[in-house]
């Protein structure tokens, strides 16, 4: 359920047009992943246009199991995908990793 401009990042499932990742960047991850201004192809090896469900995410996030269980209470109100297909590549994850950032893959691949 995506149309060709929407795009799911894969770090936290936040759904945005690809131009709303360039201008403003993703009010989650931006100082990890930086997609704000990236021209070397950033948002497209870290968000995809291809995800399931969605969920919408409000300001009052943590009441909500739906959030708990997604692992999106913290982040910024907003629609996220329930799951989102593909990973990030691996010197992303290296990169995440450095900065002792546990990355689960959205893509219904890990286990807990």
């Amino acid at each position: 359920m995506s149309s060709r401009s929407e795009r799911a990042c894969m770090l936290c499932g936040i759904i945005q047009p690809f131009k709303k990742f360039y201008s403003a960047g993703c009010p989650n991850c931006e100082s990890l992943l930086h997609y704000q201004d990236n021209e070397d192809g950033q948002i497209q090896d870290c968000t995809s246009p291809s995800f399931e469900g969605t969920v919408a995410l409000g300001a009052d996030n943590k009441e909500s199991w739906v959030a708990r269980w997604l692992r999106i209470d913290s982040f910024a109100p907003g629609l996220y995908a329930v799951k989102v297909n593909g990973k990030l590549p691996p010197d992303i994850i290296r990169d995440l990793e450095e900065q002792n950032v546990i990355y689960r893959p959205r893509d219904g691949s890990a286990e807990d």
